[in-house]
C-alpha cells in the first residue's frame, strides 16, 4: 500500500481555511454500509428486496425513509423483537470495524497543521461519542454538533451553521467533509464548502458534478483532501 503524502505544514495551509467539519456516519466510521447490508439480509429472509436507491433517501438524515414499511405485516407485528435482534447484529458488526482507511491520518494531520476540527452529525451524541472514544478520536474534535442540539437535522443547514458558530468562525472559513447527498446539501446550504468522500452505499447518489469529490477515499491524505476540497470547491464571497 502506498503511503499518503505528508500533512501540510501550517505555513502551507490554503489561505482562508481555518477548520474542517466532519460528518460521522459513513464519513469517519462506515456504519451506513453495514447497516444497509443487515437490512438487506432481513428483507431477503422474508422474500423481499431492499433497493439501494430507497435506502439512500434516508442516509444522513432522519425520517426520510422507513425500512419497516417494506416488510410483511407479520414482521411488523413483531417489530420490537425483530428490531432488537437486528440492532444487536448491526452493533456487533460495526464494533469489529475500524474507521475508514486514512481518515485517522487526515484528522491527526489536520490538528498538527493547525486546522481546528468539528463534528456535525444527524446522529445523537449517545451514538457518536462511544464510537469516537472506542477509536481514540474523541479528543481530536474541539466542538460537536449533533441531532440533540438542533431543531432540524441534515439536509437543513442548522448543524453546519451551529458547528461553525461554536468554533467562532464563519461557515466559509470551514471545509465540510461528507459522504452523503443529504449531508453535503446541508453544508452547501449553510454556506460551507464541502468535499464528498463517498462510501459503498453513497457513491451512486446524485451529487452535482461541481461538488469536489474523492472517490479514492482518504488515500491521498490531508494534502489531497485540501487540494480537491478547498482548491476546487465553490466558496462564498
Amino acid at each position: 500500500m502506498t503511503a499518503s503524502a505528508p500533512a501540510p505544514q501550517p505555513s502551507a495551509l490554503p489561505g482562508g481555511l481555518k477548520a474542517l467539519v466532519f460528518d460521522f456516519d459513513g464519513t469517519i466510521l462506515d456504519t451506513e454500509t453495514r447497516e444497509f447490508w443487515h437490512w438487506q439480509e432481513l428483507y431477503r429472509t422474508h422474500g423481499r428486496e431492499l433497493s439501494l436507491s430507497d435506502w439512500q433517501r434516508g442516509i444522513g438524515t432522519w425520517g426520510a425513509f422507513d425500512p419497516w414499511a417494506g416488510l410483511p405485516e407479520a414482521v411488523q407485528a413483531d417489530r420490537a423483537a425483530v428490531h432488537e435482534a437486528l440492532h444487536g447484529r448491526i452493533l456487533a458488526d460495526i464494533a469489529e470495524q475500524d474507521v475508514r482507511p486514512g481518515v485517522r491520518a487526515v484528522l491527526e494531520g489536520a490538528r498538527a497543521a493547525g486546522l481546528r476540527l468539528a463534528l456535525a452529525t444527524s446522529s445523537g451524541r449517545d451514538w457518536v461519542t462511544p464510537w469516537l472514544a472506542q477509536h481514540d478520536l474523541l479528543d481530536l474534535f474541539e466542538v460537536t454538533a449533533t441531532r440533540d442540539d438542533v431543531a432540524q437535522v441534515k439536509p437543513d443547514p442548522e448543524l453546519y451553521a451551529l458547528a461553525a458558530a461554536r468554533l467562532g468562525l464563519e461557515p466559509g472559513e470551514c471545509l465540510a467533509v461528507e459522504d452523503s447527498f443529504n449531508g453535503a446539501s446541508a453544508a452547501v446550504a449553510a454556506g460551507m464548502p464541502v468535499v464528498v468522500v463517498p462510501n459503498d452505499v453513497t457513491r451512486t447518489q446524485p451529487f452535482p458534478p461541481t461538488w469536489p469529490r474523492l472517490d479514492d477515499g482518504y488515500a491521498g491524505g490531508l494534502g489531497e483532501l485540501l487540494r480537491v476540497g478547498w482548491g476546487a470547491g465553490p466558496r462564498p464571497a
